[in-house]
């Protein structure tokens, strides 16, 4: 099922805090929780979870690190899901070659108005690739390749990410069923493989101009995302009209 942003329905009533649980170790099978704490934000207040994942083979593991914040009862129905890939350059220099951090910050204000949700951010830069490979492939882009085509000339697959971490911290906060904030079908597949359900894909539309027109584009042609892309651009945020 597919939902639109703007029908949803805020699940305030009956609202269950999370108190009990803040001090209490939520760990899974391949998710560990490290902390927890307090996370009032701009948006509302969120306890936030740092989970370590242990992952790899035994004669190679690998530790990944991700943070979850959680706000509301998340277990009454299922709550709403941002799974949220790191971004230096949108999150924190607010580049508008991507949409991320108007997503990131879409996702926060949309969990709050509900009046639960979670938002899961992992350490995959770059769509896995990490910062100096990011940027590598900026230049790329610049002369001409689009983010796919970037990635493949420097050795790296269209998109390194996975999502197991994800999936197992959901278990370890007891949420077996998500109501999912996202445009990528791999996404929803990766999590359902998981053993999470997603009961319904919400689209997560946010933040288009004319300088991430052709990564939007992108994403729609080359990865199958779920986008609906306007006629005519919109101006850019700053911009003279």
């Amino acid at each position: 099922m597919v939902v639109r942003a703007s029908t949803l329905v805020p699940h305030r009533q009956g609202l269950r805090p999370l108190a009990s649980r803040y001090n209490v170790d939520v760990s899974s099978d391949q998710a560990r929780q490290i902390a927890s704490a307090d996370f009032p934000t701009r948006w509302g207040k969120f306890r936030i979870y740092g989970f370590r994942g242990e992952f790899g083979t035994p004669g190679s593991p690998r530790d990944e690190d991700a943070v979850a914040l959680v706000t509301g009862d998340i277990h009454s129905v299922p709550p709403l899901l941002r799974i949220h890939s790191q971004c230096l350059t949108g999150d924190v220099f607010g580049s508008l070659r991507c949409d991320c951090r108007e997503q990131l910050e879409m996702a926060l204000a949309m969990i709050v108005e509900q009046g639960a949700g979670i938002l899961i951010y992992e350490q995959q830069e770059g769509r896995g690739i990490g910062l100096m490979a990011k940027l590598q492939a900026y230049e790329l882009q610049d002369q001409g390749l689009d983010t796919v085509e970037a990635n493949e000339r420097l050795g790296f697959k269209a998109d390194h990410r996975e999502f197991t971490l994800p999936a197992e911290i959901l278990k370890a906060l007891g949420v077996s069923s998500v109501r999912l904030l996202s445009n990528n079908p791999d996404k929803v597949a990766q999590l359902e493989r998981g053993g999470i359900r997603v009961s319904a894909r919400i689209a997560h539309e946010a933040g288009l101009c004319e300088h991430n027109l052709r990564y939007l584009e992108t994403k729609a042609r080359r990865a199958a995302h779920y986008l609906e892309l306007p006629a005519t651009m919109p101006p850019t945020p700053g911009s003279a009209s």
